[in-house]
């Protein structure tokens, strides 16, 4: 299971730090990443960390502001996201899988392990 938090409302250039923690497993050996969907839209990819190269791979749209991270010894993963716009505005789900490739190779539907979801809004 994987448990997520740090969602909320921010303003316009703001920051926010989601945190997902993994219960039940541990996250050693697997792939983490970040995903998100907006209203009426898809959901897609915005950032992944491999694990065996720490390898990272951000969505053009979030590169340069987001950051991913991850804290092994706390069962963690982190999306730190800093100058939030409007169009960033939408749920979050993070996923961890044991996959052998670096992490830019795989998409949601080839993860297992799933977050809840956290709902992000940015707004004035």
């Amino acid at each position: 299971q994987l448990v997520e938090s740090g969602g909320g409302l921010v303003q316009p250039g703001g920051s926010l730090r989601l945190s997902c923690t993994a219960s039940g497993f541990t996250l050693n050996g697997f792939n983490i990443a970040w995903f998100r969907q907006a209203p009426g839209k898809e959901r897609e990819d915005v950032a992944c960390m491999s694990y065996y190269d720490r390898s990272t791979f951000y969505a053009d749209s979030v590169n340069g502001r987001f950051t991913v991270s991850r804290d092994d010894a706390k069962n963690t993963i982190y999306l730190q996201m800093n100058g939030l716009r409007p169009e960033d505005t939408a749920v979050y789900f993070c996923a961890a899988e044991r996959l052998a490739l670096q992490c830019k190779n795989y998409r949601a539907h080839e993860y297992g392990n799933w977050g809840q979801g956290t709902q992000v809004t940015v707004s004035s």
